[in-house]
């Protein structure tokens, strides 16, 4: 379940206030199921992944991908998978944890962990907002924005493009006010 916490502290939990506030920046958040196949799940509750597991997870759950190439045009996805463990983590997470914008839109379904996505609205504030899974979130292209990881510092999340050239970080200098508990 998400939670949203606005720059003034104000906290929303209730998917109505947070709906509410993200249609502001033309964000959509959605709650996607991961099934209940039992090797899925096993998958998913796996620290990290080989090659053939996440091909399979990605097979396992191509309906959202064949309707977001149908209604939307995208072309491409992957999982990507963060743990503790992996070698650089804070070095690959840098490229994120700066306010940066894309060209495209960032999609994102997180099928487990969670994460923080931080938004800047057009009048300067800032609010962050915490996604866990199964949850699917589509940051529309130009949208101020930011990403990190929380305490537990693992996050499992296919990635859905229409190209990967549009999904480079522009860094914008914009001074990021809402410090998270990141790990």
């Amino acid at each position: 379940m998400a939670i949203l916490r606005l720059e003034d502290g104000t906290t929303y939990t209730n998917t109505e206030e947070i709906d509410r506030e993200l249609a502001r920046l033309n964000i959509n958040l959605s709650h996607w199921t991961t099934g209940d196949d039992p090797e899925i799940q096993q998958l998913l509750a796996k620290e990290s992944l080989e090659d053939r597991e996440k091909v399979r997870v990605l097979e396992a759950l191509d309906g959202y991908f064949e309707e977001l190439k149908r209604n939307a045009g995208y072309q491409s996805r992957d999982l990507i998978v963060l743990h503790p463990q992996i070698p650089n983590l804070d070095q690959l997470l840098s490229k994120f944890d700066r306010v940066h914008t894309h060209a495209d839109d960032e999609v994102r379904y997180i099928i487990e962990g969670e994460g923080i996505f931080g938004f800047v609205r057009p009048d300067g504030k800032q609010l962050e907002l915490t996604i866990q899974a199964p949850e699917y979130i589509n940051v529309p292209a130009g949208t101020e924005h930011w990403f990190c990881l929380t305490p537990a510092r693992r996050i499992k999340a296919v990635r859905y493009f229409t190209t990967t050239e549009g999904w480079t970080p522009q860094y914008t200098g914009t001074e990021i006010r809402l410090h998270p508990l990141a790990g």
